[in-house]
């Protein structure tokens, strides 16, 4: 019966393949159908020209091929396939001249031949422009126009081009003038450096996006990116070469820097949600920022710390907090910490805090001690905490985060699991927690956090909407997602926030002070859930 049902259905999609083939004019359709033994193989002539395209479909009996021969009777290609009873018919002619489609052996066949297409018509389709005024400007160029109108328009308005789509999305594109090989986009909203492409020939590159109105980014343009003879790696980081701030978009971030290359541009979406505590506010008392080497017998080297004590801070008073972040050098500029800090204490909104950012020694230890490290780990929690008290800057565990971006996030996570009785907040930002071991399966920490009992640990975790996984691996999104629901299931108090943004420090800077809301705001303690 399943046999019969494949053959009736084949029969079916055979006949609706020749009929649609029929109606494209003779020279597309040609079929052919019958059954043959040793002795009596069925041929089809077939005149093709060099480069031609030809698909359709065949089906035969096990005990039958069907091979294209040349003019001379030699074996071209098959064209059926001996494990299966059916499949699709495609091939491109070698040369011009007649040819011959055989089905030989025992049994009955079916072929069809539904389009060919010669190699003069072989085009592909002209990219659909999404952009109304893009599209307006491709027209006045194939009607002879320029583009000189066009950009005196965007640098009185500036980029990225934003059109609207609906209640909720606007459709953003960014512009590039006059490269010549290449134009690539340096983050979001894309994590694969999107490649821009060029207006009919002229000197306008074009790439567009449908993004939520909410969407806040920062990115780079990178013209002519040199095409290396090297790595996949090498030539993916070859964009650094060119790298660089939107001409045509005013909005540098973090501020424009002594050149192009220094600095990138920001697009902040109509909705974007406020970042209200990163400008200095007048009226706003400022905390002081000390810096002081520590000296790690454990990891064997010297690391600056810089201490950020808000104003009137009291190293004995009941009610203090400490906030723990890494990658000091960003989290001082890029993301204005104490500026910050200074505006929520004042505000009220947060209790009195006191800030420990610790830096990198070297250009190699951030990836050699952030993903999770026991030694560390220990590091922070035996040598780092106890030098901080005798700094004048401590609070138990209950009243501790420790926090950063990416790897800062994923480290961030460990040194709770490791050490609970230190650090009793994580507030993580993009955390990487697609990371393995070595030799082993990814997402190594969720899994340690699901095969060990509950902790007297909260979590705030975040991640962007543009930073998805890319080939069927998960990225920080996804892993954000897992380790969210595999602390929910051991019963973790877990906040898990996603916003339109991407690996980005801009987006960074306003999620830090709502995720020391969430873990260590000032609503009244009733209203917390406990640990």
């Amino acid at each position: 019966m399943t046999q019969q049902r494949n053959t009736h259905r084949w029969r079916a999609g055979w006949l609706a393949l020749v009929l649609a083939g029929a109606a494209s004019g003779p020279a597309a359709a040609q079929s052919a159908q019958g059954r043959v033994s040793p002795q009596t193989p069925a041929d089809t002539a077939l005149t093709l020209q060099k480069g031609e395209f030809l698909a359709g479909e065949w089906a035969a009996d096990s005990g039958v091929t069907l091979d294209l021969l040349d003019a001379a009777g030699r074996h071209v290609r098959r064209l059926s396939d001996a494990e299966r009873p059916a499949g699709g018919l495609m091939l491109v002619a070698p040369e011009d001249g007649r040819y011959t489609l055989r089905a030989q052996g025992q049994g009955a066949y079916r072929w069809a031949v539904a389009e060919r297409v010669p190699l003069s018509a072989q085009r592909a389709p002209a990219p659909v422009i999404e952009s109304a005024r893009l599209a307006a400007l491709a027209r006045a160029l194939a009607q002879g126009g320029g583009t000189e109108d066009f950009w005196r328009e965007i640098a009185a308005s500036g980029t990225p081009l934003i059109e609207p789509v609906d209640a909720t999305h606007d459709r953003v594109t960014f512009l590039w003038r006059g490269a010549q090989r290449n134009v690539r986009l340096f983050g979001s909203p894309s994590s694969d450096h999107a490649q821009l492409a060029r207006l009919a020939g002229s000197d306008v590159w074009y790439r567009s996006f449908v993004l939520p109105r909410s969407a806040r980014l920062s990115y780079r343009l990178a013209p002519d990116v040199p095409e290396l003879p090297a790595s996949d790696t090498a030539r993916r980081r070859a964009i650094l070469a060119t790298a660089q701030a939107d001409p045509y978009n005013p909005k540098a971030y973090p501020a424009r820097g002594v050149d192009a290359f220094q600095h990138s541009s920001i697009l902040e979406l109509a909705d974007a949600p406020p970042q209200p505590w990163v400008a200095p506010r007048p009226g706003v008392a400022a905390g002081t920022v000390e810096v002081k080497a520590l000296a790690s017998k454990i990891l064997g080297n010297t690391r600056d710390i810089h201490l950020y004590r808000p104003a009137g801070w009291r190293a004995d008073a009941p009610g203090n907090h400490v906030l723990v972040l890494f990658d000091a050098g960003p989290y001082l500029s890029r993301v204005p910490t104490p500026t910050i800090l200074d505006n929520m204490i004042a505000e009220g909104v947060i209790p009195p805090t006191a800030a420990l950012l610790i830096s990198n020694p070297t250009a190699d230890s951030r990836s050699a001690e952030l993903p999770p490290n026991p030694d560390f780990a220990d590091f922070l929690a035996r040598e780092l905490m106890p030098w901080a008290r005798a700094q004048g800057i401590a609070a138990p565990a209950a009243r501790t985060v420790i926090g950063g971006s990416s790897y800062g996030g994923l480290a961030s996570a460990y040194a709770a699991f490791r050490h609970p009785e230190v650090f009793g907040n994580v507030l993580s930002q993009s955390g990487s927690y697609w990371w393995g071991q070595p030799g082993e399966e990814d997402q190594w920490l969720s899994r340690q956090y699901a095969a060990a009992g509950k902790l007297p640990v909260r979590f705030y975790l975040v991640a962007g909407r543009f930073e998805m996984g890319r080939g069927g691996q998960p990225g920080i999104v996804e892993s954000n997602r897992r380790l969210r629901d595999v602390l929910t299931a051991k019963g973790y108090r877990v906040s898990h926030q996603e916003v339109n943004g991407g690996h980005d420090y801009l987006s960074w800077r306003g999620t830090l002070s709502d995720g020391l809301i969430d873990l260590i705001g000032t609503e009244p303690a009733a209203r917390r859930p406990a640990p």
